[in-house]
């Protein structure tokens, strides 16, 4: 069967940074289907065809002009250091945006990008984010925005914002499982060695990313915790298992992870539900169980609450892609 890419514009501007132009391109490159094709299409694109500077020291030569944008399914704007086009209504750039959004194409920013976004009039009355050195001038430029500086990405449905260049990664998995499941963005993330899942609300600053040398981490817990979400797995237990108090472990679990433990929990638990329903026929309630959520009505409240929609529509969405 001939699977129909989807097509992808990375709208690149003077100064983009090439780590996220690159991102865009590495990562939806390396989706695919069951049977080994590729699923989208990735064009780089900038107001004019040709030689675009980065923040490097090299440039990119940029093959596309914004025609690209009006025949994207999914348009993703980068960071760039210049501030054009970031005022509300200049700019061609803005301009192909909002076209783009009003045909019905999706529309994702990375890092500074947003404001890209935001002047062309797609984020306002709707949350969004940026990195969180720029959240303030962001706000300030573009009142009707609601900024959340402490995510990692902010999903409103056609519109996507994301912080930081590492969040790009996070974003892009995100639309990749969101197009195609979690079978498809994990081997996304196992092919390109990247974590296969990190929540949008998960903070952008985590206080210690790296423990301490000759300092207990929540790490060997989690690992636990992972091998045994079919099990009654209780704060309690995770804190015996790094020989840590309760309290302890649970500051140490957000200063490492940027979430609660029962956040983290429970994210667990809804990916590994989403792979059982792609991946076997196991009826509704055994996935809840071997997801650890005991009973099918909670597994439904809390994929509902990830992704939208029940078990059985999710099924039948990605079942066997």
């Amino acid at each position: 069967m001939i699977v129909e890419r989807h097509r992808v514009a990375v709208l690149v501007r003077d100064g983009v940074l090439p780590l996220e132009l690159g991102l865009v391109h590495q990562l939806f490159g390396q989706a695919r289907s069951a049977a080994g094709a590729p699923l989208y299409e990735v064009v780089s694109c900038a107001v004019a065809p040709g030689e675009i500077a980065t923040d490097a020291d090299f440039a990119v030569t940029v093959a596309h002009g914004l025609d690209a944008v009006a025949a994207a399914g999914t348009v993703i704007v980068p960071a760039s250091h210049t501030l054009d086009e970031t005022r509300p209504g200049e700019g061609p750039v803005p301009a192909a945006l909002a076209d783009a959004a009003r045909r019905g194409a999706r529309i994702a920013s990375i890092c500074t990008g947003a404001f890209v976004l935001a002047a062309a009039g797609l984020l306002e009355g709707r949350r969004a984010t940026t990195h969180w050195m720029s959240c303030d001038r962001f706000a300030a430029m573009f009142p009707g925005v609601r900024v959340d500086a402490a995510v990692l990405y902010a999903d409103e449905g056609d519109v996507l914002t994301s912080a930081g260049e590492a969040a790009g990664i996070d974003l892009c998995l995100h639309l990749i499982r969101r197009d195609h499941g979690a079978a498809v963005a994990g081997d996304v993330a196992r092919r390109t060695v990247v974590p296969p899942h990190r929540d949008g609300g998960q903070a952008q600053f985590i206080a210690r990313p790296v423990p301490e040398q000759r300092r207990a981490s929540t790490g060997p817990a989690r690992a636990w915790a992972l091998r045994h979400l079919d099990g009654p797995v209780t704060l309690a237990r995770m804190a015996a298992r790094a020989s840590m108090s309760v309290r302890t472990f649970t500051r140490r679990f957000r200063q490492e992870t940027g979430v609660s433990p029962q956040v983290w929990l429970t994210a667990q638990r809804v990916e590994r539900a989403r792979r059982l329903l792609e991946e076997t026929d196991l009826p509704v309630d055994r996935v809840a169980e071997r997801a650890g959520f005991g009973t099918a009505a909670s597994l439904r409240q809390h994929l509902q609450a990830a992704v939208g929609v029940p078990p059985t529509a999710y099924r039948a969405t990605f079942r066997g892609r």
